[in-house]
């Protein structure tokens, strides 16, 4: 299309200022994660209400930002098959709140508005301008987020077991989660500047940091992947990545060793093997008294009993999970999302992106085993509307309108022709 065209379909996108709220989403997503550890250590509550005060706020920004904008961008997003799970998986979450076992029905329905607020952002945002770039701004947002927690790690105090940040407030296995998966959003975004792949760089670093071994070893799993799959990378940067990853682990070979001897005399029980075999072990047992449709939305913490001094916020298992929150309904939903999500990623025309997004759920599935949330999936609702609807756009030619409008026929006509959607690839 000719530059005069572009102008035209999206003069206000020449104005930067049009990715601050993208970008700031993005931020806030990650940065999120040290609001209580920052500010509300003293009152949890308070920060709990502040962080849901500002998911509200953002939603009513992402309303105002994409007003005007076009209206066909949710039956656009209704044809993408991940979506349309999501969309299941909170509609199902609504209702369970109907019969959830937990102490108050408001607060259970305030998380799950939070939830569902994070994604209506998204699609909002999503349908305001020209998809790649609003999901751009995102995924940059999210990024330097992710930073930020990985900056006030390195400054956070050490706990007794070596690992930096807090237990109650800045755990290091969710500090560990938002820089594993900044890594993977850095290397996507990463095609159009090489400043990213250094940002990638000192998460991966700070990833190691942490100490959180689940997500570790599911990160280098997913990497595996990506190395072995993208035939876009030559092999003397891949044998060059290996070797400054051995370095940079030899670096740490002290720390880790260290640490691995506290974990095995003075380690909290809940984080070995055996401990979470009980804590396994204790939910299916309540699961299966509710086999059907669980036990609903927010009502772990009120059905699982403490297993000694230890206060398990979810089931550490992200299968089990849902099998105890929703039953055999949990488990169709779990295997819908990411069999769909999975069957997209297959179909992509791209090998770098489709190994890059292969490894990033194989990264998720395996920390699925020994971690989860305590209400939404391993990969966040949010990110898999965005990441969904993002590839089904990228597979969609007509690129230069906004979320699900293509040109006109005169605009496809000066494009070149003949083109045609790829979402076809996409059946219901």
């Amino acid at each position: 299309m000719s530059t005069a065209v572009s102008v035209a379909i999206i003069p206000a996108e020449r104005d930067s200022r049009i990715f601050l709220l993208p970008g700031t989403v993005g931020f806030y997503f990650a940065a999120r994660l040290c609001i209580t550890y920052l500010f509300f250590q003293s009152d949890a509550q308070t920060g709990a209400i502040f962080s849901f005060a500002l998911n509200l706020l953002l939603l009513v920004a992402a309303a105002f930002y994409s007003f005007g904008s076009a209206s066909s961008s949710l039956p656009f997003a209704l044809r993408v098959p991940p979506f349309r799970w999501v969309l299941g998986f909170l509609g199902f979450g609504c209702c369970s709140l109907l019969w959830s076992v937990t102490v108050s029905k408001t607060i259970a329905f305030a998380y799950w508005c939070g939830m569902a607020a994070e994604v209506a952002i998204i699609l909002l945002l999503l349908r305001a301008g020209t998809m790649e770039r609003i999901s751009s701004a995102i995924m940059k947002g999210y990024v330097l987020g992710a930073c930020f927690i990985a900056l006030l790690e390195w400054f956070s105090p050490t706990m007794y077991d070596l690992r930096p940040g807090n237990e109650d407030f800045f755990t290091p296995n969710a500090i560990g989660f938002i820089c594993a998966f900044g890594i993977f959003i850095a290397q996507y975004i990463s095609r159009s500047s090489k400043t990213w792949q250094v940002i990638a760089a000192f998460l991966a670093i700070s990833l190691l940091r942490s100490l959180s071994k689940t997500t570790i070893i599911a990160f280098v799993m997913g990497e595996a992947v990506l190395l072995i799959r993208d035939k876009s990378m030559s092999r003397k940067s891949k044998l060059a990545l290996i070797l400054i990853a051995l370095l940079i682990l030899w670096a740490f070979w002290g720390l880790i060793d260290d640490y691995y001897e506290v974990y095995t005399h003075l380690g909290n029980q809940s984080e070995t093997l055996s401990g979470r075999l009980g804590i396994w072990a204790v939910v299916l047992d309540r699961a299966v008294q509710e086999p059907w449709i669980g036990h609903g939305f927010h009502s772990f913490r009120n059905v699982i009993p403490p297993f000694g001094e230890f206060e398990a916020w979810h089931a550490h298992n992200e299968l089990l999970q849902q099998f105890y929150t929703y039953g055999v309904v949990g488990i169709v939903l779990f295997v819908g999302i990411y069999g769909s999500f999975y069957r997209q990623v297959r179909r992509l025309s791209s090998p770098s992106t489709k190994a890059l997004f292969m490894g990033l759920l194989l990264f998720i599935v395996v920390r699925g085993v020994a971690d989860t949330e305590n209400f939404d999936l391993s990969l966040p609702l949010w990110a898999i509307t965005l990441i969904s609807l993002t590839l089904a756009r990228s597979e969609d030619l007509h690129l230069d309108g906004p979320l699900g409008q293509a040109g006109s026929p005169s605009q496809l006509h000066q494009q070149g022709g003949k083109q045609r959607s790829s979402l076809k690839a996409y059946p219901s």
